[in-house]
């Protein structure tokens, strides 16, 4: 994909996140592998339902800013998960509803927030761990995303929101999109019995492609 291209989608679907309630305000970032190895980026404070693709941040993989308005601050933990996952092209940092809403609650297991009981989950996120609380723009935050980027592709960042990565942006926003529904029917069942998938179910679907 060319970098005008890059910067068309990155703005229709963060437009498209803003739409259908996703994102609100200027909370939120998205960011994305250039051709060149560099990054596009959203720009600090700016929203999501109104981005302009000629300001969209570039960025270096040392997080030096090449171009555009200035990159958010948590584009620092954008380059922490690159740097550790090379098969990450794209990620997306949401503040979306179920999602944080459940990265509120008290008792959350660490390892994995969401316990697989759907089908999607697993073939598109797998598991969700719970990163610790720190307040944004945190340098830990980075730290915890880079030491664990590897071994999964969603983290939930305790009492602030998920953070998604993927093959490329449209991927990462797809993965997005499914973890907070899973998350929003999570709720919806909370206090239910719930049939969970076992671990053969799960296995099976690993190697299937969503």
């Amino acid at each position: 994909m060319t970098e005008q291209a890059l910067r068309d989608t990155m703005v229709m679907l963060a437009a498209s996140l803003f739409e259908r309630g996703y994102a609100t305000g200027g909370a939120g970032n998205l960011s994305a592998k250039l051709p060149d190895g560099t990054l596009l980026a959203t720009p600090t404070g700016s929203c999501l339902g109104r981005l302009d693709p000629a300001r969209l941040a570039r960025v270096s993989m040392s997080g030096e800013h090449l171009g555009g308005d200035s990159p958010s601050k948590e584009v620092a933990f954008h380059l922490a998960i690159y740097h550790n996952n090379p098969d990450c092209q794209a990620v997306v940092h949401l503040h979306c509803t179920y999602l944080t809403a459940l990265s509120c609650l008290e008792g959350l297991d660490p390892a994995n927030v969401i316990r697989p009981f759907t089908p999607y989950y697993v073939m598109r996120v797998g598991q969700l761990p719970l990163i610790p609380y720190y307040k944004p723009g945190d340098a830990r935050i980075a730290e915890e995303l880079g030491r664990r980027a590897a071994g999964g592709n969603a983290f939930l960042l305790a009492n602030h929101g998920p953070v998604v990565t993927g093959k490329d942006l449209v991927d990462a926003v797809n993965n997005m999109e499914e973890l907070e529904e899973t998350a929003r029917l999570a709720l919806l069942l909370h206090g239910q019995r719930i049939r969970y998938l076992s671990e053969p179910e799960i296995n099976e679907l690993r190697s299937l492609k969503p």
